[in-house]
């Protein structure tokens, strides 16, 4: 049991790091949970932007990716950097996240190429939300915010189970409801806090590995091994002719023949190579973190990395990412993780009401106290 001076010490540590933080990991985490509910209802309330036009229409053969290509480049110009994702079901729109002078994703059938809908990066329900939540829209410089919160969640959750730590086993996890609303958020703070801490300390820390990426360098240079980073292209004008895109992902496909493609990255600059990642049939990710380096023009297999190549800072995502998300356990795991969510937003809340509640009551106390010595 703590004695009393080193209980003041931690709960002071405990409601300071509390108050500061809490909010914003309160606000992080239940835009968390409205993002499970909000990707379905998107869908639901935006069909043009996902099902293709053509769906259904087996004769119809898909556009050629080159010529595409070319279009979205005469419309957001030459420095515009694309990244593809093919439909993964029958019936899916093609999506194009363009980077560029305009920022945001093209829906566009796959057969015909025609656009179904464009949304900017901060348009929309979902896409305010995702943002809020990734990196309060302050881009890199949120998400270390967010990494730096995420870490000050691991001191709340220590010095919350220090002061929670019972003297007896098993402990009480009674919650008292019945002697007022304090009384009974009080207990449900404590108790929720440490039944839930750990698991909820799984989605903060997951988040926080996604947001701040030097991280899975860290921990690969930690144990020992090094970073895998992206190959370089050759300096000096490349010999042939100039591959078109449709050519450059099926030199790709056949280094990992078979595979579903998850994402096309095309870039802008002739000096960094073109990346086509694939989801293996072991690969956790749901978009596959496999992937194939090539020559933007020339088509040369630059470098072939499947997931379990990589060094475990950079491969772990692989896991890391379904577990934050929920998708790695279906239904039942994106539900928990919305109720984790919720959970860690109604811890963050009432710690600063109960907080506001206490100082309110001890400052009635003091001037009944001050207008009882006065009268008498």
């Amino acid at each position: 049991m703590l004695r009393a001076p080193l209980r003041r010490l931690w709960l002071r540590i405990h409601r300071w790091i509390g108050l500061s933080l809490g909010p914003l990991l309160a606000l992080t985490a239940l835009l968390g949970a409205m993002l499970v509910v909000a990707l379905p209802l998107d869908r639901y309330a935006h069909p043009a932007f996902f099902v293709a036009r053509t769906a259904g229409d087996a004769a119809t053969a898909a556009l050629p990716l080159e010529s595409l290509r070319q279009r979205l480049l005469v419309e957001f110009g030459p420095d515009t950097n694309l990244t593809l994702r093919p439909p993964r079901k029958p019936g899916e729109t093609l999506w194009v996240m363009v980077r560029g002078k305009w920022e945001g994703t093209l829906y566009l059938d796959p057969a015909t190429g025609a656009e179904q809908g464009r949304r900017g990066t901060h348009e929309g329900a979902y896409n305010l939300l995702f943002e809020l939540h990734s990196s309060l829209l302050l881009d890199d410089a949120g998400k270390g915010i967010l990494a730096c919160a995420a870490l000050a969640y691991l001191f709340l959750l220590i010095t919350g189970l220090v002061l929670w730590w019972p003297t007896r086993w098993p402990p009480s996890l009674r919650i008292t409801l019945h002697r007022g609303l304090l009384r009974g958020l009080f207990d449900l703070h404590r108790t929720g806090g440490a039944v839930l801490g750990l698991l909820i300390a799984v989605s903060v820390a997951t988040g926080a590995y996604m947001a701040w990426r030097p991280l899975g360098n860290f921990i690969s240079t930690a144990i020992g091994q090094q970073p895998v980073k992206p190959p370089v292209v050759p300096k000096g004008a490349p010999a042939g002719a100039q591959l078109s895109l449709d050519e450059l992902v099926a030199r790709a496909q056949q280094e990992l023949p078979g595979q579903p493609i998850g994402y096309m990255h095309v870039p802008a600059k002739a000096d960094r190579p073109l990346r086509v990642r694939f989801r293996l049939a072991d690969d956790p990710h749901p978009n596959g973190i496999s992937s194939v380096w090539l020559h933007p023009r020339t088509g040369e297999v630059l470098a072939v990395r499947r997931w379990q190549e990589l060094d475990a800072g950079n491969g772990a995502v692989a896991v890391i990412y379904p577990l934050h998300t929920g998708v790695l356990g279906g239904p039942v795991h994106e539900a928990v993780t919305a109720l984790l969510g919720l959970a860690l937003g109604g811890l963050g809340l009432s710690g600063v009401w109960l907080w506001w509640r206490r100082r309110a009551v001890a400052g009635a106390a003091r001037s009944n106290a001050l207008s009882s010595r006065t009268t008498s």
